[in-house]
C-alpha cells in the first residue's frame, strides 16, 4: 500500500474510532464463539447475582461462557450493551429490559440472534419471556396485611411504569379493592430504584400526620430502605412500634424485625436457569413461536 493511502486509512481509522474486534479474528469461519450475553439492571443488587449463577451454572453444561453487563436501568446503556455483545459475536443474549422500548432487541436488528426476556417483558418484541407472577404475589402479600387489621398500607415500588413495578403495583391495587379499602395517593411511593431513594420514601412515609401502619415493599430495595429507616427510629425512641412490613423478594435477616413480616418469596436463581434453557434450545434448533413461561411465588408470614 502505498504511503499517502497507508496514513489515509489511518486517519480515517481514528476518525471513526474504529476498534479491532479480537473476539471475530479468533474465530475459523464456521466455528461458534461460546459465549452467552446476559443483561441485567443492577449488578450490585443480590438477586441480580443469584440471577447470573443460574444462568452460569445452565451455560457451564453446556461448555458455553457467559458475558455479564450492567444497564443501570438506563435504556441507551442497554442498547449499547447488546451492541456491544452482538460485536463480540455472541450466540445468545439474554435480557432483563431497562424500559418500554425495545427496538434493539427486534429480530432483524439483531440479525436473528436469539433473545430470551427475563424478569420483564416488552412490548411488541416476539421473544421467549420467563417472569414471575408479580401480580398474584403483591396481590397475596397485600391481603395478609389486611388480614392483621391494617387498612393505612402504603406502597413503596419502582415506577409504576415499569413492567414489573406496574404488575406488582395492580396486585397491590386488587388486594385493597377487594378488601373496601379506598387508596391514599399519600400512602404511595413509587420511583425508588435505590436505597438512599427508598430510606428517603419511607422517611417521608413516617413522618405524615397520619402515617401507614403497613407497608408493601415491591422489590428488596425498597424493603431495605424502608427497615434502616424503621430501625433508626424504632433505636432512637422516634417510633414506638414498628410498621408491619410485605417485601417482594427474600432479604436476609428479615426474621429479626420486630413486627410482622411477610414475603414474598421466589428463587432467582431458578429464573435465571430457566432463561438460560430456553435460549439453548432455540440454539438446538427449537423455531416455534415466542414462549411465554411465569413461575409461581410463594407467599410466607
Amino acid at each position: 500500500m502505498r504511503p499517502e493511502l497507508q496514513q489515509r486509512v489511518l486517519d480515517a481509522v481514528a476518525r471513526l474510532g474504529y476498534r479491532r474486534n479480537e473476539n471475530a479474528r479468533s474465530i475459523r469461519p464456521g466455528q461458534h464463539s461460546g459465549l452467552i450475553g446476559v443483561a441485567i439492571t443492577n449488578i450490585g443488587n443480590p438477586y441480580y447475582g443469584n440471577f447470573a449463577l443460574g444462568v452460569e451454572e445452565v451455560a457451564a453444561e453446556r461448555g458455553r461462557r457467559v458475558l455479564l453487563g450492567n444497564t443501570g436501568e438506563d435504556l441507551d446503556r442497554e442498547r449499547q450493551l447488546v451492541s456491544d455483545f452482538v460485536g463480540r459475536q455472541v450466540e445468545g443474549l439474554i435480557v432483563v429490559p431497562s424500559g418500554p422500548s425495545g427496538e434493539h432487541l427486534r429480530a432483524e436488528a439483531l440479525g436473528g440472534l436469539p433473545v430470551v426476556l427475563a424478569s420483564r417483558q416488552v412490548g411488541g418484541i416476539d421473544a421467549d419471556a420467563v417472569l414471575l407472577d408479580d401480580v398474584e404475589g403483591a396481590r397475596q402479600a397485600t391481603e395478609r396485611l389486611v388480614a392483621l387489621g391494617h387498612e393505612r398500607i402504603a406502597f413503596l415500588g419502582n415506577n409504576v411504569s415499569m413492567f414489573t413495578a406496574g404488575r406488582r403495583y395492580e396486585g397491590f391495587r386488587r388486594a385493597l379493592e377487594a378488601a373496601g379499602i379506598a387508596e391514599d395517593p399519600a400512602l404511595a411511593s413509587a420511583g425508588q430504584q435505590d436505597l438512599e431513594a427508598a430510606r428517603a420514601a419511607m422517611t417521608r412515609l413516617l413522618d405524615l400526620a397520619e402515617p401507614p401502619t403497613a407497608v408493601f415493599a415491591a422489590n428488596n430495595r425498597n424493603t431495605i430502605g424502608a427497615l434502616q429507616v424503621i430501625a433508626r427510629r424504632l433505636a432512637d425512641g422516634r417510633l414506638a412500634e414498628a410498621p408491619a412490613l410485605a417485601s417482594f423478594d427474600d432479604v436476609e435477616l428479615i426474621e429479626f424485625v420486630p413486627a410482622p413480616t411477610v414475603v414474598v418469596s421466589h428463587d432467582a436463581r431458578e429464573l435465571g436457569g430457566i432463561a438460560a434453557r430456553m435460549l439453548f434450545e432455540r440454539l438446538d434448533g427449537f423455531d416455534g413461536p415466542p414462549r411465554f413461561v411465569e413461575l409461581p411465588v410463594s407467599v410466607q408470614a
